[in-house]
């Protein structure tokens, strides 16, 4: 289910989500947004409604020292609330001792992060990214509509994961930051 497309342009982070809630064969238009702004963040998520609710409401970011750059806050003290704030919660899974959870963009101070399932955080070398089952999609039409603004970037991709794949459905909710 899902696809959540993110983009830097112009030292700003942009951001789609749809709307789309499935569980087998069913299919579910959700009123609850999968991409939104926390504090100085703007996160999309995939995996999970709840998990989702958690970063967005529960999720307090820590302090970010400012003699840490900002990707070795988001793999440490980032990484460390969130998986608190998951296990406190009751969403975060352990399997045969290794912990995980589900996968989410995050933009922070003009820049793009994934967080895969593990914990990890990536940096998309190509300034944008998409997860979920229409992920691969949406990197097509990305790829394809470099140089045209980030909003229009952004629905062309939603639109293109929605007509190829079962999983991804507007209505689309795009913000910035």
């Amino acid at each position: 289910m899902t696809c959540i497309v993110g983009l830097v342009h112009d030292g700003k982070v942009c951001m789609g989500g749809d709307s789309a809630g499935v569980g087998g064969y069913d299919l579910a238009i959700r009123a609850d947004e999968k991409v939104f702004i926390n504090e100085e963040f703007i996160m999309g998520f995939t995996s999970s409604f709840r998990m989702g609710q958690l970063l967005r409401y529960r999720f307090k970011p820590p302090y970010h020292r400012p003699d840490v750059s900002d990707y070795e806050y988001l793999v440490t003290d980032f990484i460390d609330e969130v998986r608190s704030c998951l296990k406190n919660g009751g969403y975060a899974r352990t399997d045969n001792g290794e912990e995980s959870a589900g996968t989410f963009l995050v933009g922070y101070r003009g820049k793009l992060y994934t967080v895969e399932g593990d914990y990890q955080v990536g940096i998309p070398a190509d300034g944008y990214a998409a997860v979920g089952c229409g992920d691969q999609i949406a990197h097509g039409a990305l790829y394809a509509t470099n140089g045209s603004p980030p909003t229009e970037r952004i629905k062309i991709a939603l639109e293109a994961a929605e007509r190829y794949s079962a999983g991804v459905r507007g209505p689309f909710v795009i913000k910035d930051m």
